[in-house]
């Protein structure tokens, strides 16, 4: 199959990395006790709080032993906020061979016992204090563990010989001789939940091949250099948060800056500056606060932004370099990715073949090229017959980081894989050079009058018309409701007055046809978003039926 069909970076070679069939247990150990004395984690939640890797590696190990007496369950239950409570509840889960359920907390109660009852999770690792902060959560009865009260019961005698081993010992002989867990790949190395932004959560099965993978890729891309320093303040819950900003760093040594919420911006921002932080990761929707709330000065340290997860609007980038002077880099990632698929780079990655002749890293409007070890496809959405890849089409996806299914639903599995290929649910295409575009969600679709109609184009017009550009969330959606005359009609769920007559006008005059002009408008208080900032699919469309 030749380059038209499918764009393929060296996808079968880099799925033979032996590092794959590893545990992340025994690569996370390795590199830790490798550089025991590295200032790894600062954690800013409350008070500048350090912590060096060996320490984090003692810690986590001394309490592993104990989750056998806390759950003979095979997965472990994870409740926290962006910070130390997070990094050493989860590398103890893995370092005991168990499986960490990072758990959205501002899902409502029902769905977190659904997922709770989904994952079959009857041990949850938290603190008091955290408690207390989320008293609508479906705390049990039983199995909680308060991860400060454990802490403290360390005995510090075998904390120190520990510490001792780590820097005497070399770090895969001591780790053999511990029984760290050596053989993972395929198997289970992490649940997580979808964010049910089109429907209800969905349990994501990642393998230690899914995420060992993904770092590797993006450890080959140089976007994260062990030498920067990372904000870490995205939830890990989520994909995002989760391998980017919690194993990565694990695995490759990038210190990081915790915080609890990416929505405190100011704090944020303080962070930055007092800890001369180089890199933040986020999506556009946490990004566009800082623009009004935040001098330049404050982010001044700030090599590059990467933002993901939503499509950022037009113009956003420009301003955000204009105001702070950090480059602006588009990626793109799924959970059932791992969640990396493709990033805007400040420079093009040595070694790595694209196709065209261009070595730039980076392109506006793009979300950059597809990380090393990977191959795509476009498939026509009708037929899933292969288009050209500079076709607009479905977007599939081979390689390492591609999930293995969701938890015990392989009819839902069955509709999105084929074989070793994922079908994202994207309309995407590429450019001659390589670079992804995303042109929406399939599900933002409306087939009226059998043209496939944009919402998200509909709504970037709407923005720009009602000059609404500098709102900090969304005031405008588009959603599709049924119409027994063309299939279906457009309706615009609004947070703001407006006229549909001035709508119709304004999305004319932007030279819209008639099949792509809404019908109706709903009236809102507030756009419904997730917790990652997105919209929430399913609330919107409900509201436009």
């Amino acid at each position: 199959m030749g380059l038209k069909t499918t764009i393929d970076l060296d996808e079968a070679s880099f799925r033979q990395r032996p590092e794959l069939e590893s545990h992340l247990a025994f690569e996370s150990f390795v590199a830790l006790a490798r550089s025991p004395r590295r200032e790894l984690i600062v954690d800013c939640t409350l008070q500048r709080r350090s912590m060096k890797s060996g320490f984090l590696l003692a810690v986590a190990y001394m309490l592993s032993k104990r989750l056998s007496a806390w759950t003979s369950k095979p997965r472990v239950g994870i409740v926290f906020p962006p910070g130390l409570g997070g990094y050493i509840a989860n590398l103890a889960v893995v370092l005991a061979g168990k499986v960490p359920v990072n758990l959205n907390f501002t899902l409502g109660p029902a769905s977190i016992e659904a997922c709770l009852k989904k994952a079959d999770v009857d041990c949850l690792l938290t603190t008091e204090r955290v408690q207390q902060k989320m008293p609508l959560f479906p705390w049990p009865d039983s199995g909680v563990v308060d991860m400060v009260e454990e802490l403290k019961s360390l005995p510090k005698a075998k904390t120190f010989l520990f510490l001792g081993a780590i820097r005497l010992c070399p770090a895969k002989l001591l780790a053999k001789w511990l029984k760290v867990p050596a053989e993972g790949g395929g198997r289970e190395a992490a649940l997580l939940f979808t964010s049910g932004s089109s429907g209800l959560p969905k349990g994501v099965v990642l393998t230690h091949r899914n995420i060992l993978g993904n770092c590797a890729q993006i450890d080959v891309s140089g976007l994260l250099p062990a030498a920067e320093k990372l904000v870490a303040n995205l939830p890990i819950f989520h994909s995002f948060g989760f391998t980017v900003t919690l194993w990565y760093p694990l695995l490759r040594g990038c210190a990081v800056v915790t915080l609890p919420s990416p929505l405190e911006v100011k704090k944020t921002a303080d962070a930055i500056e007092a800890e001369s932080a180089t890199l933040l990761v986020g999506t556009p929707t946490f990004f566009k606060p800082y623009i009004n709330r935040i001098e330049p000065k404050k982010l001044a340290s700030l090599k590059y932004v990467i933002a993901g997860a939503e499509k950022t609007p037009a113009g956003f980038a420009e301003a955000w370099e204009a105001r702070f002077g950090s480059q602006y880099l588009e990626g793109y990632g799924l959970t059932e990715t791992s969640p990396v698929v493709s990033v805007n780079l400040p420079k093009a990655p040595q070694g790595v073949r694209y196709p065209g002749d261009s070595s730039d890293g980076h392109r506006r409007g793009s979300v950059g090229r597809m990380l090393p070890g990977q191959a795509a496809r476009i498939l026509n959405p009708d037929t899933m017959e292969e288009l050209e890849v500079h076709s607009v089409g479905l977007l599939a996806l081979k390689g390492p980081n591609i999930f293995t299914g969701y938890l015990d639903e392989p009819t839902r599995t069955a509709e999105v894989k084929d074989g070793d290929w994922f079908i994202t649910g994207d309309l995407a295409r590429f450019d001659k050079h390589g670079f992804l575009y995303i042109e929406g969600r399939l599900s933002r679709f409306s087939k009226i009058g059998g043209e496939m109609v944009p919402h998200g184009t509909v709504e970037e017009a709407l923005v720009k018309a009602f000059s609404l550009e500098d709102s900090e969330f969304p005031l405008i959606a588009v959603a599709g409701r049924p119409d027994e005359v063309k299939g279906e009609a457009l309706v615009v769920i609004a947070a703001i007055d407006l006229v549909i007559e001035d709508v119709r006008e304004n999305l004319s005059a932007a030279g819209f046809s008639n099949l792509w002009i809404p019908k109706e408008i709903r009236q809102v208080e507030v756009i419904p978003l997730l917790s990652t900032g997105k919209l929430d699919l399913r609330a919107i469309n409900e509201l436009a039926q």
